[in-house]
């Protein structure tokens, strides 16, 4: 059942008031049938009993001679009269329906006749049709059946209605009725009106629905082009109350995060500055000493800090990097990037991959995968690298041929500084940063980074970047 439900908050309201607007309809149309059936049955019920009424008047008030043409005339193809010397049918039931309409009968005749009888059939008076009772007499008189009882009770089930009413010359007046089926088509106009307001409720449904989610929508799309580094105008605060203070709310978080990003670039940029200038004296000093053993280790020392201090603020200047984000194919960036470390002499392979467009920064995230490549080759002697699309994701592997690292330091190893100098090498290099920039690049564009150990030897890292 979830999966047939709609998933939009769009499609979810829709569903919701068609719903409701289906379930009211159905109620609306069965409380209506009801009272048009009610209605229809009194009214039919009112003309059998004043035409039994009339004709009953007459037939006192005209020779017996002309009874068999005023029964012709009287009758119908719903509405029979017969004359007879006994009653139509033995008895009457215990029906207080019947009791009402027979004291109807009775307000309706001149004078109350000496015996009245009324009988409603058994069933709806919409199953019923003077055809219908043609046809049971039919079977009855052709069974020969004379079980006064059961013809009686087939008579019933096909007539709505019987009277018989004595008349003042000791013989009976018969009337059988049954009310006939609805013409055909008689609910088109009701299913009609049920669809064409359903059409009109979905019409304003979907324009409202639009109205109220299109700013919801932006609002997404802008806060997940946020949070990959994309430069976002301000919002249009329109829509619903609560829309619009979300909107606002969105607004006044991303002004005051790229003030703060912009003040901390600053800051890093004096840094960077102040930084650079002692490192700079101290060795112009250091190249005075005369000692030469002491003068290559404070060059040395000098050398380590300069790189050490240009790492953390590469590091810290990824996090608060304002590159524009542009379309860029991954596999072809992937491909440069193999062939130019390949050009300086590190083993790296990039397989030919399908064309993945992906917006991204570029130069930002060429450095992650850099970084990730050369980590390979530096532990791992070679790099290989996939791209592959996996649902709305682009998927990186870097695979290499090294001793891997233990799955309990998988985490650990992202943090800045760290180098595992139990499973990577510990005379190869590096300051334990290049995990911790490529994670905050990636992560920097809406996607994750994650390490495995391969089956047959090395470790496999792979990068998920959202497409589109």
């Amino acid at each position: 059942m979830k999966r047939l439900l709609p998933r939009t908050l769009a499609g979810q309201l829709i569903a919701l008031l068609l719903g409701a607007l289906v379930v009211t309809q159905a109620v609306a149309a069965l409380v209506f049938i009801g009272e048009r059936h009610r209605t229809i049955r009194n009214v039919v019920n009112e003309q059998v009993l004043q035409r039994t009424a009339g004709l009953a008047r007459l037939v006192h008030r005209t020779p017996a001679g002309a009874h068999d043409a005023l029964l012709r005339s009287a009758s119908s193809p719903f509405l029979r009269f017969s004359i007879g010397d006994a009653p139509g049918f033995a008895s009457d039931p215990d029906d207080p329906a019947a009791e009402d309409l027979r004291d109807r009968l009775r307000a309706l005749l001149d004078a109350p006749p000496a015996e009245l009888r009324l009988v409603l059939a058994e069933h709806d008076w919409w199953d019923g049709a003077w055809q219908t009772f043609r046809r049971y007499e039919r079977r009855a008189r052709h069974r020969g059946d004379d079980d006064h009882e059961r013809r009686e009770r087939a008579v019933r089930r096909a007539a709505g209605m019987q009277i018989a009413l004595a008349l003042p010359d000791g013989r009976w007046l018969n009337a059988r009725a049954a009310a006939p089926r609805p013409p055909r088509g008689w609910g088109l106009y009701g299913l009609f009106t049920l669809a064409l307001a359903a059409a009109l409720v979905v019409v304003i449904v979907i324009v409202s629905v639009r109205r109220i989610t299109r700013p919801m929508e932006r609002l997404a799309g802008a806060a997940e082009a946020f949070g990959r580094g994309a430069e976002t105008p301000p919002l249009p605060e329109t829509g619903p109350a609560e829309v619009r203070r979300a909107t606002v709310a969105f607004n006044v978080m991303r002004e005051r995060i790229e003030r703060f990003v912009q003040d901390r670039t600053r800051m890093l940029a004096a840094i960077s500055h102040d930084l650079r200038t002692p490192i700079s004296s101290l060795r112009i000093r250091a190249e005075f000493v005369e000692d030469e053993s002491l003068r290559a280790k404070m060059l040395e020392s000098l050398e380590e800090m300069q790189r050490m201090t240009e790492e953390t603020l590469a590091f810290l200047r990824e996090e608060s990097s304002t590159e524009p984000t542009r379309a860029v194919d991954l596999s072809a960036l992937v491909s440069s990037l193999a062939d130019d470390l390949a050009d300086l002499g590190q083993d790296v392979t990039a397989a030919d991959g399908p064309p993945l467009v992906c917006r991204c920064r570029t130069a930002a995230l060429k450095r992650a995968l850099t970084n990730l490549a050369t980590n390979a080759v530096r532990y791992g002697k070679r790099a290989r690298i996939e791209v592959a699309r996996e649902g709305g994701d682009a998927v990186v592997t870097v695979d290499d041929d090294g001793p891997g690292i233990p799955p309990e330091d998988f985490e650990r190893v992202f943090e800045p500084f760290v180098r595992l100098e139990g499973s990577r090498n510990a005379e190869t290099g590096g300051l334990g940063l290049g995990l911790a920039i490529a994670r905050s690049i990636v992560r920097g564009h809406g996607g994750e980074i994650a390490l495995a150990n391969r089956a047959e030897g090395g470790l496999r890292v792979q990068v998920r970047l959202p497409l589109g």
